[in-house]
């Protein structure tokens, strides 16, 4: 889209109706199951609108993930409409309705929550830091307009007649590429710290600037982030590097000091320099992440953690070892417990990839030993393959010999007969085994990078 100069102040816009023949929006890029729930509102009665993500994408021309709906119907009124349909949470209400795997989002306008009823169904309760813990005050959707978090997510698409409304200059900063905040920005923050989140995914994400007044308070109040459930930050850490622009986005987190409530652990190894080994597999392993997205192919979130956390976990075990006098293995296992335990009490990683990752960094220590039949064993494990990538990652990174040489045993041991490994393994021969993977030491930096 031709990009324009945006309103100074988006919330004093006057109300912009853009009909059917002016806006590119078609039904037959609306999925199906969006539709039948748009309609089905409409002819009971009922304001019907998309929403979001969705009409922004399709402004501009890409597909979106999902498409969100608003209307005046209640919860309740929406659950009676749809047999199909089911009602989730306390701090929001929202419907959603389940079409087999797809699943459309159905809010009701949200009006000022400041208006608190009498009636606790129908509440908003903030806390002393200015976080909203409940918010189910229904409003116009005027009123749901300038409750939106972004002016570009606060655009509406109308099934009635098809037209585009906008309630707050959303259209002028999506053509010159602005990520503005409705509102006060500090109490939009405070409202819901992630929002500084969204604020730097859709930045990179859309390739848009971030408007001054949005960013100004970021790096102050990036510490609201502790306040929000550990749960909620992995699901945001995932749309935030698993998006395509990870690598984007993560330079965008440490621009604005968003990345250590995430990663405390991985921030304080960062360097002056940037050159750690820690920080280069960090780089490669988010720039590979953004390829494999950007060729459809899939990603493990596991690997992606395993990766990021790997360094912090040798050099941990590093000091258990040499602190405690504990044998490394041990060590090895005592360091991976905490690593994991500290790393979840800010981002609550799921076990399913914790158990994936301890697989992927004890494989680390077992890949060099190949006598006998330990090769073949090695290669049968599940989560080899992922253990292999990152032993090539690691290799890349320390330019050591001996990494080298062992990842291009593995690569070719995985591409032979079986004749050619037992011959692989034979030429092996006796040598003595290294019992434990050390990292380079380097020198204490007391000059870190503390952003």
């Amino acid at each position: 889209m031709k990009k324009k100069p945006a309103k100074e102040k988006p919330s004093d816009a006057p109300i912009t109706v853009i009909p059917r023949a002016q806006h590119p929006i078609s039904r037959k890029d609306i999925s199906d199951n969006a539709l039948k729930v748009l309609y089905r509102l409409n002819k009971s009665g009922f304001e019907a609108y998309l929403v979001g993500g969705g009409v922004r994408d399709l402004l501009l021309h890409k597909k979106p993930k999902d498409f969100d709906i608003a209307t005046n119907a209640t919860p309740e009124q929406v659950r009676k409409l749809f047999r199909n349909c089911r009602l989730i949470g306390r701090r929001f209400r929202l419907a959603h309705i389940m079409f087999g795997p797809d699943v459309i989002e159905v809010a009701t306008f949200r009006g000022p929550h400041d208006h608190i009823e009498t009636n606790d169904r129908n509440q908003s309760h903030k806390a002393q830091s200015g976080m909203l813990l409940r918010d189910n005050i229904f409003g116009s959707v005027a009123e749901d307009a300038v409750r939106r978090d972004f002016t570009i997510n606060s655009l509406y698409y109308g099934i009635e007649d098809f037209s585009l409304r906008d309630y707050v200059g959303g259209l002028a900063d999506l053509n010159a590429g602005i990520i503005r905040l409705i509102g006060e920005p500090e109490t939009r923050y405070r409202e819901d710290p992630v929002r500084m989140l969204r604020a730097v995914r859709f930045a990179s994400k859309l390739d848009m600037t971030i408007e001054p007044n949005t960013a100004e308070p970021i790096p102050r109040l990036a510490f609201l982030l502790k306040d929000i459930p550990p749960a909620r930050l992995f699901e945001e850490s995932l749309k935030l590097l698993q998006s395509g622009q990870g690598y984007q986005t993560y330079k965008l987190l440490r621009e604005y000091h968003l990345f250590q409530p995430l990663f405390p652990i991985i921030q304080r190894g960062f360097t002056q320099g940037g050159d750690a080994p820690m920080e280069k597999l960090l780089i490669q392993v988010l720039k590979n992440t953004d390829l494999r997205l950007q060729n459809d192919k899939k990603v493990n979130p596991a690997f992606l953690f395993a990766a990021m956390l790997w360094y912090p976990l040798l050099e941990h075990a590093e000091k258990l070892a040499q602190e405690g006098g504990l044998p490394y293995n041990q060590a090895f296992s005592l360091a991976t417990d905490d690593i994991l335990n500290e790393q979840c009490r800010s981002i609550a990683i799921p076990k399913r990839h914790t158990t994936t990752m301890r697989d992927i960094w004890s494989l680390q220590l077992r890949l060099p030993h190949r006598q006998g039949k330990q090769a073949n064993k090695l290669m049968e494990h599940p989560k080899f393959r992922a253990a292999y990538d990152l032993l090539e990652l690691r290799a890349d990174v320390e330019l050591r010999h001996e990494l080298k040489d062992l990842v291009q045993w593995w690569g070719e041991f995985q591409q032979s007969t079986p004749p050619q490994q037992r011959g692989m393994i034979s030429k092996l021969g006796n040598k003595p085994i290294r019992r434990r993977i050390r990292s380079r030491r380097r020198p204490v930096n007391h000059n870190r990078n503390n952003d």
